[in-house]
């Protein structure tokens, strides 16, 4: 019968790390949606991007306060849940701190992951306190209503959670180490939960060994738990951060990318040789033409889908936001949660309609993101800029613009006149190009 605990943990393993790989496939489907595009050229300064924003979280201590207690989440998180191998050996074979021949260096591991825990709850406490208590602006716009502020929240209780079960564990452990029990080797320091053993003493061996493997359990069930729960909540950065920086624009920010069909089509008319009434080529007769600019998910890149996923509505992007700082519709933030949301809604229809998508008479313009946010955005670069991984929310507005100007000549009275006059006048203004020095006579 000792057997079965075991086989019990291997069943919960394969069942947690089975629907996360079910969950991933269908992620990488859903980035996939988007148009190709090559981001492959100069790995270099990628692997730098990516070491330095992602690992190093270069961009995140320009907020000090969050930076850092970021940083000490971050770090305590990976490095805590290294004993996540210990605990699956233990768990499939049935042993008990198998890393414990490791001696004085297995005693520095375990002391280091209970600083860490007790540093990772006091991270905690300051980001529940700054949403909760003091109320930071940037957590309370409009978009972050409901499932947003709740989500937040969750991943905290979580965190604590886990980390209040790993400290209940070492430290029932600890007590049972210098009870001499059975199967509880000397083994680990604990500088931390030996402060709270004492909670536990005048407990029976019996009621010490129920609550440490009550703990245990509850402590890689809630691991798993959390891996799954990534999917559905914004802490998917946690694993999109790393290919997020990596496939992140190398061009100057102030660099707009421009469309390959109208390049062709201005290299065709400045192309002396080029005849304009040259029948096209076999098998372009048929093909539909291209959509210019964007007006649904699909119509992104993948980059920029991915970008939506990795989003962890932090809002530096729409704190840096002058339109959204002067009381304009825009945020940034809420232009990558709905393309998340539209991305996922467009995902589930696929599912639901075995494997391709039924025209749902939606779209990612106007059902989710109006024509006044996207018109409102300067196209400062500030968002860019601001975001610890190297989102771009401007990428998006700019393709939406192109579909409103292009596809449906959509673009507001201002702009058509300024772009009416640079076509007829070779400038923004209403003037003559004879008459455009006549300023300098001016007195």
């Amino acid at each position: 019968m000792n057997w079965i605990p075991n086989i019990l943990f291997a069943i919960v393993l394969i069942i947690g790390i089975g629907f996360f790989a079910k969950n991933v496939k269908k992620l990488v489907r859903n980035i996939k949606l988007g148009r190709d595009i090559d981001r492959t050229d100069h790995k270099k300064d990628r692997w730098n991007n990516m070491i330095r924003i992602a690992l190093g979280q270069g961009k995140m201590v320009v907020r000090p306060v969050a930076g850092i207690m970021h940083i000490i989440v971050y770090v305590g998180f990976i490095i805590i849940n290294i004993e996540v191998l210990e605990i699956i050996i233990d768990g499939l074979f049935g042993t008990h701190r198998i890393f414990a021949f490791l001696g004085g260096g297995y005693d520095f591991l375990i002391g280091s992951f209970e600083v860490l825990a007790l540093l990772v709850l006091v991270a905690v406490f300051v980001f529940w306190v700054r949403r909760n208590v003091i109320k930071l602006k940037r957590f309370w716009n409009p978009e972050m209503k409901g499932w947003p502020k709740n989500d937040a929240n969750y991943i905290l209780y979580i965190e604590a959670v886990l980390m209040c079960l790993f400290l209940t564990m070492n430290a029932t452990d600890y007590q049972l180490q210098q009870l001499g029990a059975e199967h509880y080797t000397q083994a680990g320091a604990f500088p931390v939960s030996q402060l709270i053993a004492p909670l536990f003493e005048g407990l029976s061996q019996s009621a010490l060994v129920m609550i440490e493997r009550s703990a245990w359990w509850l402590h890689i069930v809630g691991i798993l738990f959390f891996l799954n729960y990534l999917y559905y909540s914004k802490h998917l950065h946690i694993l999109l951060a790393f290919p997020n920086t990596w496939y992140a624009n190398l061009e100057p920010k102030g660099k707009l990318d421009n469309l390959e069909a109208v390049t062709n089509e201005v290299k065709l008319m400045l192309d002396p040789n080029a005849d304009p009434f040259a029948a096209p080529s076999e098998g372009d007769e048929m093909s539909e033409p291209e959509k210019f600019g964007a007006s649904d998910a699909t119509d992104l890149n993948w980059v920029q889908l991915m970008n939506a996923y990795t989003c962890t509505e932090c809002g530096r992007c729409t704190s840096e936001c002058p339109a959204n700082q002067t009381g304009k519709l825009l945020s940034p933030r809420k232009i990558m949660m709905d393309t998340r949301d539209r991305l996922e809604e467009i995902g589930k229809n696929i599912d639901a309609n075995g494997g391709t998508f039924k025209d749902d008479n939606k779209q990612l313009l106007d059902n989710y993101i109006t024509k006044e946010e996207l018109w409102a955005c300067t196209s400062c670069n500030a968002c860019v800029e601001a975001c610890p991984v190297n989102i771009n929310p401007l990428s998006i507005i700019i393709d939406m613009r192109r579909y409103l100007v292009m596809e449906q000549s959509a673009a507001p009275a201002e702009l058509n006149n300024m772009m009416g006059n640079i076509e007829n006048n070779g400038a923004p203004w209403p003037y003559n190009q004879m008459d455009r020095l006549n300023w300098k006579d001016e007195a």
